[in-house]
């Protein structure tokens, strides 16, 4: 089924990221002449917003939504990010493109461009990730690790509030006080001229700046003032994202990020990819033409096919990363208990010509030195966690 002639309909999920990541889609199909409109559709991850991902049941929750309308014939192909899909394919479904790939890694991002080392010891974290928090834990065993649902820029927004709100409130007081005349004392100010603001210790001295509180609040980006306006309940050091995601949304150069280094921090099978989904086989044809990066579909297809032969979605903590490199897909992989305390990592070269049977080999080796143990430990606790909250 050609789409030439008629509009070819992407099924999106409707927050801003999700509609960024389409648009990148739609624009490469509007290159080559097709007619693309984007159609929002509510997944049952978007209706749980209080419940942390791994909590979402099966693997999909952002996935099965869209995919189910183009199975219908409603839509006519689906724009998902490779990550939040599950192994398993619906019966018909394809998948028909999977464009270049961006940064696959993550990022720790802290209110004043802090790094991981320069965390205080029980530094509090947010991630909803079990492989984040795992492999954090394994970084820093002191560390508080805090669950972080939402798109990518209220989290931004939760990490950035209290400092924010801080900074405002002594600008405000700042301000007031330069109003007052000159023979108002200030609350708290008993007029003794060696008691000065600028002593050191004093809690109580106001703040003085450089720049006027209008000053200040017109420099500020768009998710600052938003995060101005949120009531936070957790105060965090620091917030775990995917690099491509955070840049994706265009948030990447507004905030302090470190990156982490993807053979310790080893990002989630499919982190950075994108995927469309079709039914229609000529069109899936169609759409592999225009949008399909053979290094991405290879270096994907090996990280989606050893989290599929060791099982464990997203209630085991998994890292696989895979890198073309000539006749070679580099892969890495990191498999740990939630606590970060227990792992299994190996690194291997798979052949390119036979990577998928490679990697189930990889995989296979993996489970018999250990990883089987790992995730059906985590399973074990996913199930208990399931009976203590009534699920």
């Amino acid at each position: 089924m050609s789409t030439r002639g008629r509009t070819l309909r992407l099924a999106t999920r409707g927050s801003d990221l999700a509609r960024r990541q389409a648009a990148t889609v739609q624009a490469a199909l509007e290159d080559k002449r097709h007619e693309v409109e984007l159609v929002e559709v509510e997944t049952t991850g978007d209706q749980l917003q209080d419940d942390l991902i791994h909590r979402l049941g099966k693997t999909g929750a952002f996935v099965r939504s869209l995919d189910r309308k183009v199975l219908d014939g409603d839509l006519d192909a689906a724009v998902h990010s490779m990550k939040d899909m599950p192994t398993e394919m619906p019966e018909g479904l394809v998948v028909a493109g999977v464009p270049e790939r961006a940064p696959a890694g993550d990022v720790l991002v802290t209110p004043d461009g802090g790094d991981l080392d320069s965390l205080p010891s029980a530094a509090t974290v947010g991630t909803s990730s079990l492989r984040r928090g795992a492999q954090l834990l394994a970084e820093r065993p002191g560390l508080d690790i805090e669950p972080l649902r939402g798109n990518v820029d209220t989290r931004v927004e939760k990490l950035l509030a209290p400092a924010l709100q801080r900074e405002h409130e002594q600008r405000l007081e700042a301000a007031d006080d330069a109003e007052l005349p000159d023979d108002v004392v200030p609350d708290g100010d008993d007029g003794d001229e060696d008691e000065t603001a600028d002593d050191e210790g004093d809690d109580d001295a106001t703040t003085t700046f450089e720049e006027s509180l209008e000053e200040w609040f017109d420099g500020l980006y768009e998710v600052e003032r938003r995060a101005l306006e949120r009531e936070p309940e957790i105060e965090y050091d620091a917030i775990v994202l995917a690099e491509a995601g955070l840049d994706r949304s265009g948030l990447l150069h507004q905030v302090g990020a470190e990156r982490l280094p993807t053979d310790r921090f080893v990002p989630a099978p499919g982190q950075g990819a994108l995927a469309v989904t079709a039914a229609d086989r000529d069109l899936a044809e169609e759409l592999r033409d225009v949008l399909d990066d053979s290094r991405t579909r290879v270096a994907t297809t090996v990280e989606r096919t050893v989290l599929d032969e060791l099982g464990g979605g997203c209630v085991a903590p998994i890292g696989v990363a895979a890198t073309v490199q000539g006749g070679v897909v580099h892969t890495v992989v990191r498999v740990l208990d939630r606590a970060g305390e227990e792992e299994v990592r190996a690194t291997r070269d798979l052949p390119i010509e036979r990577h998928p049977k490679a990697a189930r080999d990889f995989a296979a080796d993996l489970r018999e030195e250990g990883a089987a143990e790992l995730i059906e430990g985590a399973k074990r606790e996913e199930a208990d966690e399931a009976k203590r909250e009534g699920r």
